[in-house]
């Protein structure tokens, strides 16, 4: 049986992970279709309809400025998935190249990289955040870059021992001997073997780098209003925790639904590429 089929067989028996992975299909496909099922306005003002519950007009109520809330935590799935997306992607690329680099060529290169890792894992990751975004121009672009620069660290960990374990093996010895490379190493050699890990901590991770983007749009340091956006929802809710529930409750369970469900498909990941699988309760 070919590895992609092992894999598939893995992964599509873990009953948990396919359920999590149902659930964020469902939340990535309302984010990109919310002006078809949610098509009312995010940003227009009106007060009459303020602080509505929720009804069959506004399924999840409206706010205090009168916006159907539905169609704003619709909208806001494109700005958290879209920002976690952007940024881990950034923080995938910088770690790749820094552990490849380190991994590659190691001494005193090694060394440099691998403390600029151990700064950025002395910081708490969200004091960290705020401490830079508090000193810069808040905004998506912005918010997208800083994030992904915090987060390339355990990435390039990572790949630097995937790459060391794998540059010892044979077939790579005798490619560098053959007078391969250090480049046609990496792309033919090495990075191949470093796709599985990196897949799961790259999944894994967006969960924890949409929490980031929350935390921070929650704390007034993030994306900025009008633009809707998870966890500036849940902040502006607070104050009406007792008369409208709605407005913290709803963006809070849509976001704990997501970043749990990312969670689970990047355990379901782990597990099927894992070669010592062993299926446990909930799995088949």
């Amino acid at each position: 049986m070919s590895n992609l089929k092992v894999f598939y067989r893995r992964f599509y028996g873990n009953r948990i992970a396919l359920v999590a992975l149902v659930v964020l299909s469902l939340i990535i496909t309302a984010g990109l279709l919310s002006d078809v099922i949610a098509p009312a306005d995010t940003v227009r003002i009106d007060l009459d309809n303020s602080l509505r519950p929720p009804s069959l007009e506004h399924p999840m109520g409206t706010d205090s400025f009168g916006r159907d809330l539905f169609s704003r935590v619709a909208r806001g799935s494109r700005v958290s998935l879209g920002v976690g997306l952007a940024a881990r992607t950034i923080s995938l690329f910088i770690g790749l190249v820094m552990g490849v680099i380190a991994g590659i060529y190691g001494g005193r290169t090694d060394s440099v990289i691998m403390r600029l890792a151990d700064i950025t894992f002395a910081f708490p990751t969200l004091l960290l955040l705020v401490a830079i975004m508090a000193v810069v121009a808040p905004g998506i672009s912005t918010l997208i870059t800083v994030l992904g620069i915090v987060g390339w660290a355990a990435i390039a960990r990572l790949v630097r021992a995937q790459v060391m374990a794998v540059r010892e093996r044979e077939y790579v010895q005798a490619a560098q001997s053959s007078g391969a490379g250090n480049i046609s190493l990496v792309i033919k050699h090495i990075l191949p073997q470093c796709l599985s890990p990196v897949i799961v901590v790259y999944t894994m991770g967006l969960g924890m780098t949409i929490m980031a983007e929350s935390s921070l749009s929650f704390l007034g340091l993030g994306v900025q209003p009008p633009s809707p956006s998870w966890g500036r929802m849940i902040s502006d809710g607070i104050i009406f925790m007792r008369s409208a529930w709605w407005l913290t409750i709803f963006p809070g369970i849509i976001l704990s639904l997501t970043v749990c469900s990312l969670n689970l498909v990047g355990d379901g990941l782990r597990d099927a590429f894992d070669p010592k699988y062993i299926p446990s309760e909930g799995k088949e």
